[in-house]
């Protein structure tokens, strides 16, 4: 809430509407999405199915976004002591409902997808007039 004001949510938290926005700004992000995507319709995936299954991502990133979601709780990772190692990764409960919350915007966006593109078409031919 840009316009929190403690005098009118006197109740209100900052330290909750500070976690929020943190969190949205984490979550939110192109990566953890499709990593969030990728885990809650294959289940438990290794390091380099993971990476393929997100199409495009550095090894680099793939690591950064798998430990930042470990370290919220939304992922486990898990290490075989086999040789030569072998890493999954799987969804916690957390990890789960926060994929499931944003299958709704999945959704929202199948749903209105083509008066999006209408607006935005109708939209660029003011601007190019």
């Amino acid at each position: 809430m840009a316009d929190y004001d403690p005098h009118r949510y006197p109740d209100l938290d900052p330290r909750v509407e500070a976690f929020v926005t943190e969190i949205i700004g984490r979550v939110a992000d192109k990566w953890t999405m499709i990593v969030l995507e990728a885990l809650a319709e294959h289940g438990e995936l290794r390091f380099s199915r993971l990476r393929a299954e997100c199409g495009g991502i550095s090894q680099k990133m793939l690591t950064q976004t798998v430990r930042q979601m470990e370290r919220d709780g939304l992922l486990v990772r898990t290490v075989h002591p086999v040789i030569p190692p072998r890493v999954e990764y799987r969804l916690t409960d957390l990890g789960g409902s926060l994929a499931e919350a944003f299958c709704g915007v999945w959704v929202w966006a199948a749903r209105n997808l083509g008066r999006i593109e209408a607006s935005r078409a109708a939209f660029d031919a003011r601007a190019a007039a």
